[in-house]
């Protein structure tokens, strides 16, 4: 049976333990340039200026870029000033979402975010539905929760088969970074 959908914008969910989650949203940020769109890309938990960042930056007036983090606490745990970046950034992308100033709105790593418990699932799911498809949502990280699985329109599972840095390979310049 086919079916169509009147819909113009979706939810997007880039998640798992494969490496290229952060990567696909930036290609979908080229895509919808290419296309005249206005682009939102927020990042929550890291603070790093990555390739893809800051060729977004520097070179794409149509991207707005912003990082909402204090960057990744794998050795220590999260502290109330990385609890309120995360809730500084969902306040933010309800912003960006209530301006209609963007087509598309990008929050990386929001999964962590949300299991990290730095902003809470409910409010997640309140911003998707706040969004009544005005501009297309692209989140990424690992760990999505089922009912931001069941709310989405498109889910890509990155899962990780062989990576070189299993062997010890540093990351490089143009690749990982």
């Amino acid at each position: 049976m086919t079916t169509t959908s009147s819909k113009q914008h979706y939810l997007q969910i880039y998640t798992g333990n494969g490496k290229g989650k952060t990567t696909a949203a930036s290609g979908l940020v080229l895509r919808a340039v290419a296309a005249g769109w206005m682009v939102f890309f927020g990042q929550f938990i890291k603070n790093n200026p990555s390739g893809e960042l800051r060729i977004m930056k520097e070179r794409f007036p149509e991207v707005t870029v912003e990082q909402f983090g204090r960057g990744f606490f794998l050795r220590r745990d999260p502290e109330p000033a990385d609890r309120q970046a995360a809730q500084d950034g969902l306040n933010r992308l309800a912003e960006v979402m209530d301006s209609g100033a963007y087509r598309m709105i990008i929050a990386d790593e929001i999964m962590i975010a949300l299991k990290y418990k730095l902003i809470s699932e409910a409010d997640v799911l309140a911003l998707v539905e706040r969004n009544q498809g005005q501009a297309e949502l692209v989140f990424t990280g690992r760990y999505a929760p089922e009912a931001l699985i069941k709310r989405a329109d498109l889910v890509s599972e990155v899962v990780p088969v062989k990576h070189y840095m299993e062997v010890g390979a540093p990351a490089r310049r143009g690749i990982e970074s």
